[in-house]
């Protein structure tokens, strides 16, 4: 079940982030002009890109298995298997999800996501995450936001700059969520690795698109009023729950330059 959905205009003359992540990710919905951007960022960012991904596996299994069965991904990106839908629903067929991007290109897959088990439902929402009302309207239809929920911002927030109000959007969305809910946030560090930070964010101007990378206490600011759970703000490959370490992922020296996180909405 979802609502009807317009066709979708791709731009292929800019640069989206949704796209560029797909190319780092080994993806081919993607176009030149992200491959220009994706190819001339370091080579660190392929791994960053896939350690984050494995990141949210970890994370929305752990709150599928501790009895969360609503979802609502904003800034989804192209369809990577398992998508989050597929990683919840296995663990509970009665999960409900809602995925909102607003890349046109997403819209084109959103077939792929809308894939429900019979007893769970999947939706979608072409939305910006800067339109946050507007998203939560959609989604009330959806979820039972008398229930917990948990929120997925996923590598989002650090194309949102300090001009475009980040904190206020993310506290519309997390005040909108009853007590027991979840956000579930990845974002870029600007105090990890510099010397590779200025040339991400360079790469990105280049292509038309502002990044606002933040240090640990802007991340952190994200949670404020909430309890986060252990192990607390980390690195993406640090975070997991009752799992081995992911020892793929800490291979090559490189430890992501993304902090994660997973907190309890009070």
């Amino acid at each position: 079940m979802t609502a009807e959905m317009p066709k979708p205009q791709i731009d292929t003359s800019k640069p989206h982030p949704a796209r560029v992540y797909d190319y780092l990710l080994g993806g081919k919905d993607n176009y030149a002009v992200d491959q220009a951007v994706g190819a001339k960022l370091p080579v660190e960012a392929r791994a960053a890109a896939r350690q984050n991904r494995a990141f949210m596996r970890r994370a929305t299994a752990w709150l599928a298995l501790s009895g969360i069965d609503q979802f609502l991904d904003i800034g989804t990106g192209i369809p990577t298997e398992p998508n989050l839908h597929q990683i919840v629903q296995e663990i509970n067929p009665k999960a409900r999800v809602v995925y909102t991007d607003n890349d046109p290109i997403v819209l084109r897959h959103a077939e792929a996501l809308l894939i429900s088990t019979p007893e769970g439902v999947t939706d979608y929402i072409q939305a910006d995450v800067r339109e946050p009302r507007a998203i939560l309207e959609h989604a009330q239809g959806f979820l039972d936001f008398s229930r917990p929920i948990a929120l997925s911002l996923i590598a989002l927030m650090h194309f949102i700059p300090e001009d475009e109000k980040p904190y206020d959007i993310v506290g519309t969305l997390v005040e909108a969520l009853p007590s027991g809910s979840y956000l579930v946030l990845s974002h870029a560090a600007s105090d990890l690795y510099p010397d590779l930070v200025e040339q991400v964010v360079a790469q990105y101007k280049r292509g038309g698109i502002t990044l606002g990378f933040r240090t640990r206490a802007g991340v952190t600011r994200f949670f404020e009023g909430m309890d986060l759970a252990e192990p607390g703000l980390v690195t993406a490959p640090h975070w997991y729950k009752d799992t081995a370490a992911p020892a793929e992922e800490e291979s090559g020296g490189f430890d992501s330059g993304i902090y994660a996180g997973v907190a309890r909405v009070r």
